[in-house]
């Protein structure tokens, strides 16, 4: 049964392999079944499954890989990885979905696709810290390429952005990994959970150098430049595995190994981060206040919502990282459908300019209304999958304590509100007002169901039922918690 791990990585590898082979309908045709495969591979292998120590993962291979440098091939999944692997799996077959029967040239956009999905779910299912390098960066080219070839206008100057932000964040985790490895002489995360006796100054230089690789991910202010433009020019199926599931290979690195591996160093750090993380909220929510283009709206969103995410981490406490955990897989969801939606938006006025849109409502009175509960989703409404990351996050900065953690907490759930603010001005000036010329149907198409339907009842569903996706998580996050005690 382990074995089902490294199907998971092969399974989209021979699918990419494929399409890249046949021919353009045929090659779309086994992308697509590739997904398919893979994401019921997710979803067996992310099942919990009993363990007999906290941090036992449900399933694991652990082959020698580079003997000399005591580095393994080492895949796993617990209930920290498994519900992101599970979403990668999802919205990538999603994609591929909405791809089918779109581009001309979709057979490359799937295959590509598919090669990220395999870099992807490799640094979620990584236990070695090489591994997890490798996998890491396994995504650089195949989104460069997407961003590239099938983006807007600029779409090359935001690809050679992408690329070099992406270069300088994986040039630190480099170095953080080699850090840690020389100074512990292994590389296998489960074995350094808790810092394996690893010295304070050398905690402090690793959780350094891995804050700042995945702050560039996830994206944290001020490293966030690379996003606006990059979701900006990227094609809609390129926007929503970005922010669907690529930036959250940066927070969970930062709960994985930097919390993980170097607790001391993720200690004496956290103030920083918090800080950091609720000037993430509150410039994100007031630049959106401001913005005039529909999808740099929806990516300066993220940085708001990640820096909620942040927040949870920083506290170092286990409501804070689970809400951390349900905050990812909901900004997922969540925004992965918001970026859907505009891109259909985009299909059918031909502009992103909020001052050239309105009465959607109107012209495709159900495009309005699915637009409105992502936009109501992603506000925070609760009963809905964006309520309860965040607002446990500022929870979790309250029982922290403390003239510092009592202020983060209060900024940021201003910083809820100007989120509000800006989404609720944004269904105004889209879905209301004299309405504008639509091109060809104004019916959502069979093909546009199917791609958003799973993330609408998702979004309810995890609003509802949040304890999906901290099922088994416990265990784990209290191991990497108890050397912070």
């Amino acid at each position: 049964m382990n074995e089902v791990l490294i199907a998971v990585l092969v399974a989209p590898a021979l699918g990419a392999l494929v399409a890249a082979l046949l021919p353009e309908r045929a090659g779309r045709v086994a992308a697509l079944v590739a997904a398919a495969v893979t994401f019921l591979l997710t979803v067996v292998v992310a099942l919990p499954r009993g363990a007999s120590g906290p941090i036992v993962p449900w399933l694991e291979v652990d082959h020698s890989w580079i003997p000399a440098l005591d580095v393994h091939f080492h895949l796993a999944v617990d209930g920290v990885s498994g519900p992101l692997v599970v979403l990668t799996g999802l919205l990538t077959l999603l994609c591929c979905a909405y791809t089918m029967w779109r581009p001309p040239s979709g057979r490359t956009l799937m295959a590509l696709l598919l090669v990220l999905e395999v870099g992807i779910l490799g640094t979620f299912l990584a236990f070695d810290l090489v591994l997890f390098f490798l996998f890491f960066e396994i995504t650089l080219l195949p989104m460069y390429a997407v961003i590239a070839g099938w983006g807007g206008p600029d779409r090359r100057r935001a690809a050679r952005k992408f690329v070099l932000y992406t270069l300088f964040g994986s040039v630190l985790l480099l170095l953080g990994v080699v850090t840690v490895i020389v100074a512990a002489g292994t590389a296998d995360i489960y074995a350094l959970t808790g810092g394996l006796g690893l010295s304070r100054t050398t905690q402090y230089a690793a959780f350094t150098l891995f804050a700042l690789a995945f702050a560039v991910k996830a994206p944290l202010w001020p490293l966030h430049t690379w996003l606006p433009d990059a979701h900006t020019e990227a094609p809609t199926v390129g926007s929503v595995l970005l922010a669907g599931v690529l930036l959250k290979m940066g927070t969970y690195g930062l709960i994985r190994i930097g919390v993980g591996v170097t607790p001391t160093g993720a200690a004496w750090a956290a103030p920083v981060l918090a800080v950091l993380a609720v000037a993430a909220i509150i410039i994100g929510a007031l630049i959106c206040l401001r913005q005039t283009e529909l999808k740099r709206l929806i990516a300066y969103s993220s940085v708001g919502h990640m820096g909620f995410v942040l927040l949870g981490i920083a506290t170092l406490t286990v409501t804070g990282l689970q809400a951390a955990l349900i905050g990812n897989i909901a900004h997922g969801v969540i925004t992965g459908l918001l970026f859907f939606l505009a891109g259909a938006i985009k299909d059918r006025t031909h502009t992103g300019d909020l001052a050239e849109l309105g009465g959607l409502r109107e012209t495709a009175p159900r495009l309005a209304g699915m637009f409105a509960f992502a936009a109501i989703a992603s506000l925070g409404l609760p009963g809905l999958a964006g309520f309860w990351g965040e607002a446990f996050a500022v929870v979790a900065a309250v029982q922290r304590g403390g003239p510092l953690w009592m202020t983060l907490a209060a900024v940021a759930a201003v910083g809820g509100a100007l989120t509000a603010a800006y989404f609720l001005r944004l269904l105004r000036r889209v879905t209301h007002g004299a309405p504008v010329p639509v091109d060809a149907l104004p019916v959502v198409s069979r093909t546009e169901w199917v791609a958003w339907a799973p993330l609408i009842i998702l979004a309810l569903l995890l609003g509802l039922i949040p304890s999906l996706v901290l099922i088994g998580s416990g265990d784990p996050i209290g191991a990497m918690t108890e050397a912070l005690r």
